[in-house]
């Protein structure tokens, strides 16, 4: 049938399509299957370079078995609601862990990860994520400590007060996205600066100027398409500094917008990077290493900036 589950054989074809060079909905109509079984049952055991039929049989049964043993255990009620078959649950946690895993994350900090990403409500305690993993309460809050550094997930405390709850927020991708956007705007910076050093018309300076030129188009167009919530913070600073009239330090706009330091300095660094979002403003920072904002070069003509600064 084909809401049934694969069997060994049916295994053994997928195996045999995905060496002969044929695609997922191929594959799929010779099994008389839906695509997405198969792209599933890929997906979840190897891939298509990796996948091995006998591996993958061996592999779902085992799933199957942990699925049912923690049902017994008392698996969350979430996971058995709406319809869910918790199994499949479980399948698609472990294999959104291993795809962070591939970018670079610890093995567990993806685990939590995944687990949150997984519930409805998007939060869990420290007790509910041992379980759930079935490690020690050590290792759950290693990884949370990990994740909190990352900004990909924040702590807060539940109603009673007596519990930490970890919760991962549904802006957090975006978050992610535009951190990665300014680690490439600091790589173009760097590059830019060797460049200058090196002389960008000898082969070690071109070569510089060349991963500026990467760097600063990966981070434009990565910032392009979100300029609006990219850029919120670096609006806001200033707007402060227009609203405060004189000149602040980070220090003082810290204090008064309620922010950390480092989020202002990243405020403030995105305001002097990607001029064009504060059109008609500029950021401006005098010796003393205060900010404050005029208005843009180039905006105003040099005779009407002559007129505006005339005694009325």
């Amino acid at each position: 049938m084909p809401g049934g589950r694969l069997t060994h054989e049916d295994r053994l074809r997928v195996a045999a399509g995905l060496a002969d060079g044929l695609g997922y909905a191929e594959i799929a109509r010779r099994l008389g299957r839906p695509t997405s079984t198969v792209s599933r049952e890929v997906a979840r055991n190897g891939g298509a370079r990796g996948y091995r039929a006998d591996h993958a049989h061996h592999a779902t049964a085992r799933r199957a078995r942990r699925a049912a043993s923690a049902r017994d255990d008392g698996a969350p009620a979430e996971d058995a609601g709406h319809g869910r078959d918790p199994g499949a649950v479980r399948a698609f946690v472990d294999q959104f862990a291993e795809l962070m895993v591939h970018t670079g994350l610890p093995r567990m900090a993806a685990r939590v990860l995944a687990s949150l990403v997984a519930t409805d409500s998007g939060a869990l305690t420290a007790a509910e994520l041992t379980r759930r993993l079935r490690v020690s309460p050590a290792s759950v809050s290693k990884a949370v400590g990990y994740l909190d550094r990352l900004e990909l997930l924040r702590r807060e405390r539940d109603a009673s007060g007596r519990r930490e709850r970890y919760v991962i927020d549904d802006d957090v991708w975006l978050r992610t996205w535009l951190t990665s956007a300014r680690t490439n705007a600091m790589m173009a910076d760097t590059a830019q600066a060797g460049a200058e050093i090196l002389d960008p018309n000898t082969p070690a300076g071109a070569r510089l100027d060349h991963m500026r030129q990467f760097f600063t188009s990966l981070s434009d167009d990565m910032a392009g398409g979100t300029a609006a919530p990219a850029f919120a913070d670096a609006l806001t600073a200033l707007a402060a500094l227009v609203h405060a009239e004189v000149p602040m330090t980070a220090g003082e706009l810290a204090s008064a917008l309620g922010w950390s330091e480092d989020r202002v300095a990243t405020a403030l660094y995105d305001a002097e990077q990607h001029p064009d979002i504060a059109d008609p403003v500029a950021l401006r920072r005098d010796a003393a290493g205060a900010y404050g904002v005029v208005a843009r070069p180039g905006r105003l003509s040099a005779a009407q900036c002559a007129a505006l600064s005339r005694p009325r």
